[in-house]
């Protein structure tokens, strides 16, 4: 405690981190602001029925992720999903068409004019997402729009509203990331999820010692430490490499001067496509909630199962999608034929591997072996909220048990404290980790 208290002085006493620290908590404490503005004609004690139906299932996932904007119709209802959704399918669009790859490979004015349309493809989204929140809004909560306001006539400008609000927030996101601490978009919606925790919190704590056959306090603190091997398992999932050595060639320039020979190393992460197969899978797992146009009433058995996050089918399928997914993310964002060709052109070789094609078929080599346990083992974490829902956690609290939400919290927390790190080692202040394994320690990375 007292090394936490220390380090928190050190953040203060260095003024760029802390005008950095404060600008965020600024821009933070804006967008949970706006989460509680409700959208202009909409009562929001009439919202009962809405709020009742992102309480569990698929909806409360949007819900969370918006940190309960959704449930309040609120401006900022659509939370900053849409831009992420836009960022996947230019992703995909930079690999599949020649010239988005060219963008890519021309620096930073191509990586300026992906990021143009990507914004522009998040304004296309929003504005068919918007309509289909407000069609759903009229369906669970119609009562809630001011007397003397048809329907018709609220649609344009609260989807303008809405479009408007997500864009707003994709701004406060890019503040963050230039002015602040960490990335500003990921930043935001962590801190949309954090912002349910509380609630879900006493919620539990109100279920377990209220309900006579609920286990009191021994279920609760087995519940916390289930937690706590949760949260350190996805750290090590997360913070996990296999490090490939990479030797330099010496060069002799004149009679004494040498050059490369440097032991280097290629850090080949187990958890390499990071939280994206979990939200590809998550993202088709909202099918069934399109189709059925955000009610359940009279759908069909496999059509309830999808819609239900703790059934046995949407576990299974969400599984084998996310091992599917793992595999294809990792096969095009990593290209080992690529890192071969650049270690020969720099002179650069693994040990005991012929440089060139051998090199490349290690590399991919390594790489399969750790996709396997890796897809498994997030795979695993995804599934722990309907595994908590077993030991009878309630549906709020058990989503931080697991799943894409715990992942981001475990992600942007580090990245977070790396780049606090960073910033106290810079003017030689002892950072928040003590060991500094954040930082190489047996040389640096060839990537």
């Amino acid at each position: 405690m007292k090394k936490f208290i220390e380090t928190l002085r050190n953040c203060w006493k260095v003024e760029d981190l802390r005008m950095r620290l404060l600008i965020t908590l600024l821009f933070v404490a804006i967008y949970r602001f706006g989460s509680f503005v409700v959208l202009p004609g909409i009562n929001p004690g009439n919202l009962e029925r809405l709020q009742q139906q992102t309480a569990g299932g698929l909806m409360s996932l949007l819900d969370m992720f918006s940190g309960g904007a959704f449930s309040n119709a609120s401006i900022f209802a659509l939370g900053i999903m849409p831009y992420i959704s836009a960022s996947i399918v230019m992703q995909l669009v930079a690999i599949a068409v020649p010239s988005f790859q060219k963008m890519q490979r021309d620096g930073e004015s191509g990586r300026k004019k992906i990021a143009q349309y990507t914004r522009y493809l998040t304004v296309a989204i929003l504005l068919f997402q918007a309509p289909s929140y407000l069609m759903n809004l009229k369906m669970q909560s119609a009562g809630a729009l001011a007397s003397g306001i048809s329907w018709t006539e609220f649609m344009i400008p609260a989807t303008i509203i809405l479009a408007a609000g997500s864009m707003f927030i994709l701004w406060l996101g890019e503040r963050i990331t230039d002015k602040g601490v960490g990335n500003g978009i990921s930043m935001i919606i962590m801190i949309g999820i954090i912002a349910r925790l509380p609630q879900a919190f006493f919620q539990e704590v109100g279920s377990r010692f209220t309900a006579i056959t609920s286990g009191g306090l021994v279920m609760f603190i087995a519940e916390i430490l289930i937690l706590y091997a949760v949260v350190c398992a996805a750290i090590l999932l997360v913070q996990g490499t296999r490090k490939v050595p990479v030797q330099y060639a010496k060069k002799v320039v004149g009679n004494t001067q040498q050059l490369g020979g440097a032991r280097q190393y290629i850090p080949l992460k187990l958890f390499a496509a990071n939280v994206m197969p979990i939200i590809f899978a998550q993202a088709l797992m909202f099918i069934p909630l399109a189709i059925v146009q955000y009610q359940s009433d009279g759908a069909g058995w496999f059509t309830r199962s999808m819609l239900d996050n703790r059934s046995l089918l949407y576990n299974v399928v969400y599984v084998v999608l996310i091992v599917a997914f793992t595999y294809f993310y990792t096969a095009i964002t990593l290209n080992p034929t690529q890192m071969a060709e650049d270690m020969k052109r720099n002179n650069g070789f693994i040990p005991g591997v012929k440089p060139g094609q051998d090199t490349a078929n290690y590399i991919e080599e390594i790489m399969s072996r750790l996709t396997l346990p890796g897809s498994l083992f997030i795979a695993f974490i995804a599934i722990m909220p309907a595994l908590a829902g077993l030991l009878n956690v309630q549906q709020a609290f058990s989503q931080f048990f697991g799943g894409t939400s715990l992942l981001i919290l475990v992600g942007v927390v580090i990245d977070t404290i790396q780049q606090i790190q960073s910033h106290l080692m810079m003017r030689h202040y002892d950072g928040l980790l003590k060991s500094g394994r954040t930082r190489p320690q047996n040389g640096v990375s060839a990537y």
